[in-house]
């Protein structure tokens, strides 16, 4: 019995890893976290808590419904990313991206966000409303990194293996700092209040256009997953969803009761995630010596 489940364990893993990491997620596994050398951050900062749990899996989902609330955040993902014919590659060097700024090496992080930003500046085009769009535009970027730490912290909270305490979650804000300074984000917030009155500020030009409404009929109902993946999945975009601040889930046309969140959708996510977790460290651990960057 025992050895049944730890196959069915190491199988699960493998296909949560495969589906987030690509194919070539074994070797940039090995990479990432093999590769001796500083880091821009140390073992014991918590954004590698974060990013490392599974909560990131209802986290990443509130991000992406949250960011498309932006309507020239959104026209850029619907004119540039591929997100409809390649959903999966995207989630793939989005979470690559992730894994090389908060594990890799310094090197490797500062290649990564070179990376991205030259695709950034390509990026340009005008939305169904005719407002032209650039997603190196400081402003454009500003918004999808609080979205995503939003998301990610809301999410760690929520569902995460060791909440963070209210120094940690300020902590978490200013590790993400760091890497959106590098993307050229110039004064991202440091803490949480930072980042409530930036939130706040983005309000008056945050709704739910055509392109938005779109995208999440698509990420909620239509993912491109087998069937026998389908019901896991629903219960990660319910709790994404019941994770979404009100005038969010109003606005994207995805009405929630707050008992009915609490009391039915909460609880799954919370096992979700730990069967998640339980799966997922089933993998071997792959360690390097890697002091923090001064």
């Amino acid at each position: 019995m025992a050895v049944r489940i730890a196959r069915a364990r190491k199988r699960l893993g493998d296909g949560l890893f495969a589906r987030v990491a690509g194919p070539s997620g074994p070797a940039n596994r090995a990479r990432i976290h093999g590769t001796p050398g500083p880091r821009w951050f140390g073992e014991d900062r918590p954004i590698r808590q974060v990013h490392g749990d599974a909560s990131m899996f209802i986290g990443g989902l509130r991000a992406l419904l949250l960011q498309s609330l932006h309507p020239l955040a959104m026209a850029a993902v619907a004119g540039h990313s591929g997100y409809r014919g390649d959903p999966w590659g995207r989630l793939q060097r989005t979470s690559t991206f992730l894994a090389v700024t908060t594990f890799g090496t310094a090197s490797d992080a500062s290649d990564a966000v070179e990376r991205v930003r030259a695709v950034h500046e390509r990026v340009r085009g005008t939305a169904v409303s005719g407002a032209s769009y650039h997603a190196a535009d400081p402003h454009l970027l500003c918004w999808v990194h609080i979205a995503e730490v939003d998301s990610f912290l809301r999410a760690h909270q929520r569902y995460g293996a060791r909440p963070l305490d209210g120094a940690g979650c300020d902590a978490y804000i200013d590790d993400m700092a760091t890497v959106a300074l590098a993307l050229g984000v110039p004064d991202p917030p440091r803490d949480r209040a930072e980042l409530a009155a930036r939130m706040a500020a983005y309000l008056p030009e945050l709704h739910a256009g055509r392109e938005a409404l779109d995208a999440a009929r698509f990420i909620l109902l239509h993912p491109p997953l087998p069937w026998a993946a389908r019901l896991p999945y629903a219960v990660l975009a319910a709790n994404a969803v019941a994770a979404l601040p009100p005038w969010a889930r109003e606005a994207l046309r995805l009405p929630l009761a707050p008992v009915v969140g609490e009391v039915f959708v909460r609880p799954t996510g919370r096992a979700l995630t730990r069967i998640i977790r339980w799966a997922m460290a089933a993998r071997p651990p792959v360690t390097a010596a890697a002091p923090p960057v001064a």
